[in-house]
């Protein structure tokens, strides 16, 4: 049980990790100019 909390735990710590390096590379884009705004508003057009 506490390998499996510790793989749970570096896993669920990857996927914040790779959410939050996500959330920063997409946010100072949209202050950027309109142009790369347009660019990268179709390029990365998530669901959610």
């Amino acid at each position: 049980p506490i390998s499996w909390l510790s793989l749970f735990l570096l896993f669920s710590f990857i996927f914040v990790l790779f959410n939050m390096m996500n959330y920063f590379i997409y946010l100072p884009t949209t202050s950027k100019n309109k142009s790369l705004n347009k660019i990268l508003t179709n390029s990365m057009n998530w669901k959610w």
